[in-house]
């Protein structure tokens, strides 16, 4: 029997990790194992987009060569997460009368739904961007809710969806693909980063009953909210851990080396004032939260998702991180950790390695039985055309 082996590929602002890990079977139920791993520092990137594809692919195969020596494989093809401020998420709704005589819904009627969202997206929000995959939120058949995954098979006059379109820069996409091909490496699909962070990071229970997981990076916090087990919203900011680094920096007139060890409580040679170290982070948290809180309120949100904010990415190992979370929004709030065998966390530290972990659970659903029911839809587009591959259906949230 073939072995089930995925390749997962973070290229961030601030690290590229890499992450091999294997899914198998063992008294009749499947188990992953971790087989390898590699990162290196990220040069080229701003903001979590390429700026030098040379720098970023040099990096990568550093990473790779890592991850390669130590899993005993040659890597090949990989799943690649995109980032940055270049993803967006966006939110449109179309509706069509029903198409059969017996007024029976078909995939056909959810196709023409879909499609009609699609086409209904401002031409602003659109302008120089790609779908990289739709999420159908909620149907309603006759102004009436869909409880369930779809409405085919139900009856009715009118079919109305509400989706959720992730997109990105076009130019953004083209960079990303070209820079892991010079690497060597056939990109066999592409997931936005927040959501392949959420597989491995959130659970059921906490998809279902509605939450917000924020990735805190380098120069950017992506954002994803749940609700009913659906991805609901997407956005990403233009800030980041960095922030916090440089602003140690200048209120402390310190290096930035000493900055970052200042910032993740590292033992440093001078002392600082903790009540001036204490407002000048506190000063960028708020920043942060205050555009977090803004987009929760823009989608009715605020305050009303039961599970909470759960925070990961390299920037969630301040100490006061939760806590000033769960002040500024005014939710439950908590660091996120790998839902992983134990002793294959340790093989890893959470919070850089979610992205990429999560892309490998990613390629493992391709061998599910049930391709399915809810959730991501390639519109087999731009994307699919450059990495010649297309994903119909996929389960896109993993116990």
């Amino acid at each position: 029997m073939a072995r089930n082996i995925a390749v997962g590929i973070d290229i961030g602002t601030y690290q590229i990790k890499v992450v091999v890990a294997e899914q198998f079977r063992e008294d009749d139920r499947l188990h992953p194992r971790i087989l390898g791993t590699g990162f290196v520092e990220s040069k080229g990137l701003r903001h979590g987009y390429i700026v030098n594809i040379g720098e970023v692919s040099r990096g990568l195969k550093v990473a790779l060569g890592q991850a390669q020596k130590t899993a005993g494989i040659e890597i090949k093809q990989a799943y690649v997460s995109v980032g940055g401020i270049g993803l967006s998420g966006i939110i449109s709704t179309g509706a069509v009368m029903i198409s059969r005589g017996d007024s029976e819904i078909s995939e056909l009627d959810t196709e023409k739904a879909l499609e009609i969202a699609r086409q209904d997206i401002p031409t602003a929000l659109s302008q120089n961007r790609r779908i990289i995959y739709e999420i159908p939120v909620k149907y309603r058949v006759d102004g009436k809710d869909v409880l369930g995954n779809h409405p085919i098979g139900m009856k009715g006059v009118k079919l109305e969806v509400r989706a959720l379109f992730v997109t990105c820069l076009e130019h953004h996409l083209k960079d990303l693909i070209e820079t892991v091909e010079d690497a060597g490496i056939e990109v066999i699909d592409i997931i936005a980063a927040p959501i392949a962070a959420s597989f491995v990071t959130l659970s059921k229970a906490q998809r279902i009953a509605g939450c917000v997981l924020a990735n805190i990076g380098a120069e950017t916090v992506s954002i994803v909210v749940f609700e009913d087990n659906k991805p609901v919203s997407l956005e990403v900011f233009p800030i980041g851990s960095t922030d916090i680094t440089n602003d140690i920096a200048l209120g402390l007139r310190i290096p930035l080396e000493e900055a970052e060890n200042v910032k993740i409580g590292s033992v440093t040679a001078g002392t600082y004032p903790k009540k001036k170290l204490d407002e000048i982070v506190s000063a960028r948290l708020s920043d942060m939260f205050e555009l977090i809180e803004a987009h929760l309120k823009k989608i009715n949100k605020n305050g009303l998702l039961p599970a909470g904010i759960i925070i990961t990415g390299g920037g969630s190992s301040l100490i006061t991180l939760e806590d000033f979370a769960k002040a500024s929004l005014k939710l439950p709030s908590k660091i996120a950790h790998i839902n992983f065998p134990e002793k294959e966390k340790g093989k890893i530290k959470d919070s850089l390695f979610a992205v990429a972990l999560g892309l490998c659970m990613w390629g493992w659903s391709e061998t599910e039985s049930d391709p399915t029911s809810i959730g991501i839809r390639s519109p087999g587009s731009f994307v699919s055309k450059l990495i010649k591959t297309v994903k119909k259906w996929l389960r896109p949230f993993l116990p």
